[in-house]
């Protein structure tokens, strides 16, 4: 454990500041793009990158991290066009919109391009474009589990805050839910917003006209951390269940008040480096997993806080 603790303190400097590549050359000149649909302003993403430049560093091969800087899922696409184009050893990429960005990641298979699926899509869809893998959260599931568990606290009514409704990916985070729970989606889902205010707001509304809420879902720090805001100004902290998706430092901390019930941990960093680890001993070694690796869900509670809470918002 302190070994691993003294590399990850090594590796914190390398995120201090945005970077487009975090990069060690290496002897057999390989190298990978990451290329992530979140805009420049989702600080959740801190820890992606922190989980790709570690890799590259310990595996000394060239690393770099690009994202449409709005968040734009078209110009995502064009990314990963270029990204192909520059000619790497391989693309790790996010799948939010299997419509818009199968056709990028499809052609960058067909070139010759390894490529690998992280955080959002699915195995499906990673096989269906000939990726090698894919290493995430499976969404819907994720979301159903929660619902689960929910449901043995006693739940039957809640409120699910989507900050990005055009990603299909987060709805399934709902859909999941309120399957687990048993109950109809419906009007439950939330379309919040990224504005930290708006999503406040609309929470607060919601909540005046649907008193008889059990629960909040947030689907991460962008619409959780203002909705901890919310359910504090409406008097609620700690009486209205709240449960949510990712880690972050806010987040954290509701959950050691015992505002926040649980998080969800998908272990981002996992998600990054990861696939840099297996692409470079595929290509040096011809290693492969034989099976698509899950990084998530795992349900963080105030009891186990402890490693989080240290490194919530850079590797957790």
């Amino acid at each position: 454990m302190t070994s691993l603790v003294r590399k990850l303190a090594f590796a914190t400097a390398l995120v201090a500041a945005p970077f487009m590549a975090a990069t060690t050359a290496s002897a057999e000149g390989e190298k990978y793009v990451l290329v992530s649909h979140a805009p420049d302003s989702d600080s959740w993403w801190n820890t992606i990158k922190n989980g790709i430049a570690l890799a590259g560093e310990q595996m000394g091969v060239e690393v770099e991290y690009r994202n449409p800087p709005t968040g734009d899922i078209a110009d995502m696409a064009r990314i990963i066009e270029q990204a192909t184009a520059s000619g790497p050893n391989g693309i790790i990429t996010t799948l939010a919109d299997y419509d818009v960005l199968s056709g990028p990641i499809q052609a960058a298979v067909d070139s010759g391009v390894d490529v690998i699926i992280m955080n959002t899509g699915s195995p499906d869809q990673a096989r269906e474009l000939g990726a090698l893998m894919y290493v995430g959260q499976p969404e819907y599931d994720a979301g159903y589990a929660a619902g689960q568990r929910a449901k043995g606290d006693g739940v039957t009514s809640f409120l699910c805050v989507n900050h990005t409704i055009q990603q299909p990916t987060l709805a399934e985070r709902c859909q999941g839910f309120a399957d687990g729970l048993g109950v109809e989606l419906g009007a439950a889902m939330l379309d919040s917003g990224t504005d930290p205010a708006e999503v406040k707001n609309k929470v607060l509304a919601y909540l005046s006209a649907n008193p008889d809420t059990d629960a909040i879902l947030t689907l991460g720090p962008v619409s959780a951390d203002p909705t901890i805001l919310a359910v504090e100004e409406a008097g609620l902290a700690g009486e209205i269940y709240f449960g949510t998706f990712d880690l972050g430092d806010e987040i954290v901390k509701a959950i050691k008040a015992g505002t926040i019930n649980w998080g969800i941990d998908q272990q981002p960093f996992l998600q990054a480096y990861l696939p840099v680890v297996i692409l470079t001993n595929y290509h040096r070694y011809g290693v492969l997993p034989g099976n698509n690796i899950n990084s998530g869900p795992g349900f963080v509670t105030a009891d186990g806080l402890t490693l989080v809470e240290k490194f919530a918002g850079e590797y957790r």
